[in-house]
């Protein structure tokens, strides 16, 4: 099918167009800052025009010729974020009827019985009823908490529950939610472009599991590897209050926090599970909440960490970060990088890397190495496992002082973990690559995953010494490929 996405720079719009080319559709995408786009492993494969949802003119352009529309446009951020959407969704609305599409898809939020709306899921269910005013068949699937690294929701839960081990849990935190997988939304997004043209109307969607906001936090943090998180209720304390030191502890946007903590006074849980009539299941089930998390989070525990901040290489795993994401998505993890050019080659570099841990290594400069000082002015006693006495190829597993090998690609990338007692985890990458012209890039990374504010503290604090302990081993490695080159021109 010929389809139109709208809102493609989005959460769930930058993670819907690789399934629809998956699926054999052919896609065109409206966005106002196409550039946005420019990192994605998909941009080749689709047609961008530029464009907002309030120009008139932009939309029927960007809806001729197509069959089925796909709106994810939301406007959060801004002040007046109710009024935007619901001009913008007229405007496509009336263009969607004059182009005669054959099918809108729009994704919304689960509306409660009986319950005072916030403004948030009161815009969403006015979006949806604007779309179904149009005539043409529209699927609304009416989500809660979507589960997947770069969900505005989940980053709340993510950074509330990270960095706060104890928790006030006002009557808001006692709701009940219903959250499901970014991984079965995209599912029924995309099986919903073949719905029949008499199916048009609102489908509640969730995963197999419900509970309360501070239960879902809880098991977040087990699932994490987090201490258990302390829950103490109080009997007042609005969303509208919460929202003032949410801003303080989270990288969340002032507005888009707020707009979410209002929510959180409506229960969000599927009343009708209708949408099974005439879109199965996912042929393993739907995910539970548990799993989604581990897909969440599993980018930093798979080792996988060029995928978001580093913007080098591809991962289109549907619950990681990706490149359009905003910079506060995917989680904390604060970087220090080294990069040198060598009048060496490659192999001459991973030669040296080779070395660590050899009689006659990067042993000869035990104190940028080892380390062991630092850890122990931070209360701590690492496990130190030596290495190999002589040079050798190294493996995934082994322990080098008080790091351990996580991830070998020889010739060009060497990951090891801090195998120590830190309020987070470290990593230490040194990669090398070939500039074509008898020399190659030395490249270094220190990666820190911080653990609640303990972590963020630990990392603001170590400043000076991890300027000195990293920056000697860059010194250590530059020294040692300096001194192959002497030798081999010997």
């Amino acid at each position: 099918m010929r389809c139109i996405v709208f809102g493609a720079t989005g959460y769930l719009g930058a993670r819907l167009v690789p399934e629809l080319l998956s699926a054999g559709h052919e896609v065109r995408v409206m966005a106002r800052t196409p550039a946005k786009l420019d990192k994605v492993p998909w941009r080749s494969r689709v047609e961008v025009l530029e464009g907002d949802v309030t120009d008139t003119e932009r939309v029927r352009e960007a809806l001729d010729g197509r069959q089925v529309l796909y709106y994810l446009v939301h406007s959060m951020l801004a002040a007046d974020f109710v009024n935007v959407d619901a001009r913008g969704a007229s405007i496509v609305a009336d263009a969607a009827a004059q182009a005669g599409l054959s099918r809108i898809v729009y994704v919304g939020g689960i509306i409660p019985d009986e319950q005072q709306l916030s403004d948030h899921l009161a815009s969403r269910a006015e979006v949806g009823r604007l779309l179904h005013e149009s005539g043409v068949p529209t699927a609304e699937l009416r989500a809660a908490v979507i589960i997947g690294a770069g969900s505005a929701s989940f980053e709340m839960l993510r950074y509330l529950t990270e960095r706060l081990p104890l928790m006030v849990t006002p009557k808001w935190l006692r709701t009940r939610v219903q959250p499901i997988a970014v991984r079965d939304v995209l599912y029924y997004l995309t099986k919903a472009a073949e719905l029949p043209a008499d199916v048009s109307r609102a489908f509640d969607i969730g995963g197999p599991e419900a509970f309360t906001y501070t239960e879902m936090s809880r098991r977040y943090a087990a699932i994490a590897g987090l201490y258990r998180r302390v829950a103490i209720p109080v009997p007042v304390l609005t969303p509208r209050l919460s929202s003032h030191w949410v801003n303080l502890i989270t990288p969340l946007p002032r507005s888009l926090a707020s707009s979410l903590m209002d929510s959180l006074e409506n229960d969000v849980v599927c009343t009708e599970n209708d949408i099974a009539a005439h879109i199965p299941d996912p042929e393993n089930g739907l995910t539970h909440y548990k799993d989604a998390v581990e897909l969440a989070l599993g980018w930093v525990s798979d080792g996988e960490l060029a995928t978001r901040w580093s913007r080098d290489g591809a991962d289109d795993h549907q619950a990681r970060p990706l490149p359009t994401d905003p910079d506060w998505a995917g989680g904390s993890l604060h970087e220090q990088l080294f990069e040198r050019r060598v009048d060496a080659d490659a192999e001459t570099v991973w030669g040296i890397f080779e070395s660590i841990g050899a009689k006659h290594g990067w042993s000869a400069a035990p104190p940028a190495w080892a380390l062991r000082g630092w850890i122990g002015l931070l209360g701590g006693t690492a496990k130190i496992s030596r290495g190999s006495p002589q040079l050798h190829r190294l493996h995934s597993g082994e322990a080098l002082d008080w790091w351990r090998i996580e991830h070998v690609d020889r010739p060009r990338l060497l990951r090891l973990r801090a195998d120590a007692p830190l309020p987070g985890r470290l990593w230490l990458e040194l990669s090398v690559h070939d500039d074509g012209d008898s020399g190659s890039t030395y490249r270094q990374r220190a990666l820190f995953q911080p653990y609640g504010l303990a972590g963020e503290a630990f990392w603001a604090a170590s400043t000076p010494m991890r300027r000195a302990v990293f920056g000697g081993i860059a010194h250590a490695v530059i020294s040692a490929v300096r001194g192959a080159e002497l030798s081999a021109r010997a």
